[in-house]
Formats: C-alpha cells, structure tokens, sequence
C-alpha cells in the first residue's frame, strides 16, 4: 500500500475543512480526485504533501509518516500542481539539475530519463531557456518532466491538463499508464471528467470537505443510482441539491 490516509481532519487556523477523510491508493493504483470547487480537494493535497498539518488523523506513505522522517517522507512524492511554480532565474536545464540534487538521485540515470522525456514533450531545443520564455502550457510540461525523472511511489497530479495541447496530454497520459505499470500510485485532481474516466481505476468524490462517494465506475453509477451514466453526468447531479 503507498498511500494511506486514515480519519484526517485539517484545515485552517483550526477551522476544520476537512472532515474524517480515510481513504487508500496501493502499488499501481490511479486515483481520481473529483468535486465541486471549494470541496476540499486542493486542502487534502496539501496535507499528503506535508504543507499542512492535520487536526487529527495519520497519513502515510509506503508506511512513512511526515513526523517520522520529513525528508525521506517529501521524496517519496512526485507533486505536479495545476499552476506551473518555477525559479524565474534557473534555465530548464538548472531545474532539472536542481532536481536531481534535492532528491538525490543518480545523475547519469536521471539525465538518461530526463532525456527522453525532452523529447517527448518538444523541450530538447529549449534546455538554455527561462521560465518568462514558455506558455503556461510550456512550463506545465517542465512541471512534468521534473516529477516524472524522480519516480516516486506517489505522483499527486493537480488539473494536469489545464494548458496542454491534445499532443501532451496524450504524452501525459501514456506516462501515467507506465508509471502505474512501474507499480506508483497517482492521486489526480482534474475537472477534465472524460479523461479521468478513461484512465482512473477508482475515484473519490468530495463534497464539503467528506468523502461523498468513493469506488469504481460501476460503484459510482450504484451510488448514484444512475446506471447508465458517466462521470459528467455524475457530476451535474453533485451539483443540484436534490442529489443529495
């Protein structure tokens, strides 16, 4: 199991915006984190990545917690957020080395990696440049190639198609599924339904800061009592007041 998060209760200035939460990713597991703006989908990310800390509750990784050892603990963890966070003055090239000195990884292999990633995602050419010279989309992809030369055992993957072309997020998409397949688990954040239920085995539904439905597809469309139904529709009915 990588990822367990067991009765969290969090938020803000003692506020509690989270309620309760338990929930659980294992090895090569893809997890969709699905809800209304202001659900406490964002909060949640925030605590498993250690900015902040619970009211109450564990969370773990790989059966590490932060208070064990928050340096091993953050390294176990590949976080791509939904808005690009990069050093105005390091080229593309210096964050990727930057990257490989915090999280200690061997140089000849993660360049190896880092390489190929470059070229899948059109960034060869572009090693020299800053940050104020890429689109967001551009620098959502140096977000990606970063996280994904760490293999961690968790990627956390927040709105990851927001500013991609159809092109990357194909590439995106593919590399989850390797990454998977390598045995990590992915908590992904997306409001991008289609693509979630194409790829996600399970998803978790948020609503006011509890877990509202958690499961399979199939388990979803049960809950629901919508049989014939998919994510958007879903969704819509999270939405009206009557589908509570």
């Amino acid at each position: 199991m990588s990822l367990l998060v067991h009765s969290l209760t969090g938020g803000y200035s003692r506020i509690p915006v989270l309620k309760d939460l338990s929930f659980e990713i294992g090895n090569g597991e893809l997890i969709g984190l699905i809800g209304l703006n202001g659900a406490g989908k964002s909060t949640t990310i925030k605590h498993v990545i250690g900015l902040m800390k619970p009211f109450e509750g564990k969370i773990s990784i790989d059966g590490l917690t932060i208070n064990d050892n928050p340096e091993e603990y953050r390294r176990k963890i590949g976080f791509i957020p939904e808005t690009p966070l990069l050093y105005d003055e390091l080229t593309l090239k210096e964050h990727i080395e930057m990257t490989i000195m915090a999280y200690s990884l061997d140089h000849s292999e993660a360049w190896k990696l880092a390489d190929k990633l470059l070229k899948m995602f059109r960034l060869t050419d572009r090693l020299e440049w800053f940050p104020n010279d890429f689109s967001k989309g551009m620098k959502q992809k140096v977000m990606i190639v970063c996280a994904f030369i760490i293999e961690p055992s968790l990627y956390i993957i927040d709105e990851p198609f927001l500013g991609l072309d159809p092109l990357a997020i194909r590439e995106l998409i593919q590399l989850m599924v390797e990454q998977k397949e390598r045995g990590a688990s992915i908590l992904m954040s997306t409001h991008v339904l289609a693509n979630a239920e194409r790829i996600c085995d399970r998803f978790i539904v948020m609503h006011d800061g509890q877990i509202f439905a958690m499961g399979t597809l199939e388990e979803l469309r049960t809950h629901f009592d919508m049989p014939d139904s998919n994510l958007e529709d879903m969704y819509g009915r999270l939405a009206d007041k009557e589908g509570f």
